[in-house]
């Protein structure tokens, strides 16, 4: 299974993709995509769709996971969050495509081991997790830590529907 996790944000929008296969995780890609800083709202929404487009039709992910929005301090700081969040799904479904989402309290619990984690616990654990020679950007190691989050949370699901003899088959209960 490959999954594109993705980090939304107005400015910064992180993606990670990796390979699931078995109990292994493997890192295929990250990186941001960045939107225009002078650019109106809906040009800054189109460049998140375009931006996510591109990294699908290259890397041809199955799912995709994105971090849902936290009410922040600043209301209009979490609208403008949720139009990104927003850019990001739409992307997603019209490329056909199941969008799965994790609370970040439930992403850095998959990927640390604790709710609380600070941004550099989930890069440090992201690059262990991933045996990668170096710390991904910030937005793309949330990003990848989505995708991961779902990997072990995917995997546990179909472990224990197996388990009671239930079969996936195409993506559905058989």
């Amino acid at each position: 299974m490959r999954v594109l996790g993705i980090d939304p944000g107005l400015r910064v929008t992180g993606f990670g993709v990796i390979d699931v296969i078995g109990q292994a995780r493997h890192y295929v890609a990250s990186g941001c995509v960045r939107t225009p800083s002078d650019a109106t709202l809906p040009i800054r929404l189109k460049s998140i769709i375009d931006g996510l487009f591109a990294i699908i039709d290259e890397y041809r992910p199955q799912q995709v996971v994105v971090e849902q929005v936290f009410v922040n301090v600043n209301p209009q700081s979490t609208l403008l969050l949720g139009q990104a969040r927003g850019a990001a799904i739409s992307a997603a479904v019209m490329r056909d495509l199941p969008v799965a989402e994790y609370t970040a309290l439930q992403v850095k619990q998959a990927v640390v081991g604790h709710g609380k984690a600070a941004k550099e616990q989930v890069q440090e654990m992201v690059k262990r997790l991933l045996s990668l020679e170096g710390y991904p950007q910030s937005d793309a190691a949330d990003a990848l830590a989505c995708a991961l989050c779902h990997a072990n949370h995917h995997g546990s699901l179909v472990q224990g529907l197996a388990a009671k003899g239930f079969r996936i088959k195409r993506g559905r209960l058989a």
